[in-house]
């Protein structure tokens, strides 16, 4: 069986709360979010999560920085249209990583099977613990569980500390 052609709009991805802004909307699907925080970082007058509304798009006039901000979301719970852009492509080829003590990272063209049927992504973030209340989407779970990764390295051991290219979900190169 083969997989339904993407939608070229990319109106499948939009998924959850709007906020509109001069030239972009963004879209936030809640459930999807482990506050990994790439968005409050990266545009911090954007994205305000101690306020309501959180995103405040007034506040950045280039709908394209917006944009690029929500493509550094691990988890698919940001997506944007551009009011005179295409919609976000998917990366080629398809790349899967897991997280230390986390989800599987996974960027690419995404058919993913849930249990109310298939959604099209372009970035997920899976459950690997087998805890989470939105399957098989991660939702955090696994730190409040406490679960950790098989083949893992026992901190005392030591270990040189540093990150390599995409093995945090959010493409940070150190902790922090």
């Amino acid at each position: 069986m083969t997989a339904p052609a993407p939608d070229p709009s990319g109106d499948d991805l939009l998924r959850g709360k709007a906020y509109t802004g001069d030239g972009v909307t963004v879209y936030y699907d809640a459930p999807r979010c482990v506050h990994v925080a790439n968005c409050v970082r990266n545009l911090p007058e954007v994205f305000r999560p101690r306020e309501r509304p959180w995103i405040q798009l007034w506040n950045e006039a280039d709908a394209e920085r917006v944009a690029e901000v929500v493509r550094t979301c691990p988890t698919g719970a940001l997506h944007y249209a551009l009011e005179h852009g295409l919609p976000e492509a998917p990366e080629v080829p398809t790349t899967i990583t897991p997280v230390p003590n986390g989800p599987l990272a996974i960027r690419g063209d995404l058919h993913i099977q849930t249990p109310d049927g298939e959604v099209r992504e372009v970035r997920a973030a899976l459950c690997r613990c087998g805890a989470s209340t939105t399957k098989p989407f991660c939702n955090g779970a696994h730190a409040k569980i406490g679960w950790k990764s098989e083949g893992e390295t026992d901190p005392k051991q030591g270990g040189d500390d540093r990150h390599g290219e995409g093995q945090r979900a959010d493409g940070a190169g150190k902790e922090g």
